[in-house]
C-alpha cells in the first residue's frame, strides 16, 4: 500500500460530477491533472448500493464546501461503473444533492496501484489519502470493509497538514500549536 511521502499514481477515470450536473447524465474525466495546484483527498469504498459506504459519501459530500474552503478537492472512488454511480445517484435520496464526483474504477487501475483492493471482496478497503498540491501524499487511513470513517477528522487533518505547524492530539483549527 502506498504510504505518507510517496507519490499519489495518475489516473484517468470516468466520473459523475458532483452538484447538479451529476444527475444529468453526462460523465467527465478525472484525471491526476484535474484541479491541479489544490489538495486532493480521494477515498475509496467498496461498492455501490451498500449500507454504510452511502453514510460516508453523504458525509464527505455534505463537507464539500469546508474542503472547497481550504483549497482542497474531495474525489470518492469505487469498482463501479459511472453508470451504476449515476444510477445510485437517482435512486438514493441522500445521493440526489452530493456535491462531489463519484469516480469509477471499474479496472481497477487506481485502487490497485494504491494497494487498497480487498482481495477476497474484489473490491476496495475504505481507504483515504491526502495528496498535497505537488502530488505527495501527506495521509493515509484505512478501514476494514465494515466500519465507516469519519470525515470530520480527514479534514481535521487537512487543516493541521495545511498549517504546517506542530499540532497536538485533538488539535483543532484555532487551536494553539505546539513550540518546538
Amino acid at each position: 500500500m502506498l504510504t505518507v511521502g510517496d507519490k499519489f499514481p495518475a489516473f484517468n477515470l470516468s466520473a459523475v460530477p458532483g452538484g447538479p450536473e451529476g444527475l444529468k447524465g453526462d460523465f467527465v474525466q478525472i484525471t491526476d491533472e484535474s484541479d491541479k495546484g489544490k489538495w486532493k483527498v480521494v477515498f475509496f469504498w467498496p461498492l455501490d448500493f451498500t449500507f454504510v459506504c452511502p453514510t460516508e459519501i453523504v458525509a464527505f459530500g455534505k463537507l464539500a464546501g469546508e474542503f472547497k474552503d481550504r483549497d482542497a478537492v474531495v474525489y470518492g472512488v469505487s469498482i463501479d461503473s459511472a453508470f451504476v454511480h449515476l444510477n445510485w445517484r437517482l435512486n438514493h435520496a441522500e445521493l440526489k444533492n452530493l456535491e462531489i464526483p463519484m469516480l469509477s474504477d471499474i479496472k481497477r487501475e487506481l485502487i490497485e496501484s494504491c494497494g487498497v483492493m480487498a482481495e477476497q471482496a474484489g473490491a476496495a478497503l475504505r481507504a483515504t489519502f491526502i495528496v498535497d498540491p505537488q502530488g505527495v501524499i501527506r495521509h493515509v487511513s484505512v478501514n476494514d470493509l465494515s466500519v465507516g470513517r469519519n470525515p470530520q477528522e480527514i479534514l481535521r487533518i487537512l487543516d493541521g497538514l495545511q498549517s504546517d505547524e506542530l499540532c497536538p492530539c485533538n488539535w483543532k483549527k484555532g487551536d494553539a500549536f505546539i513550540k518546538a
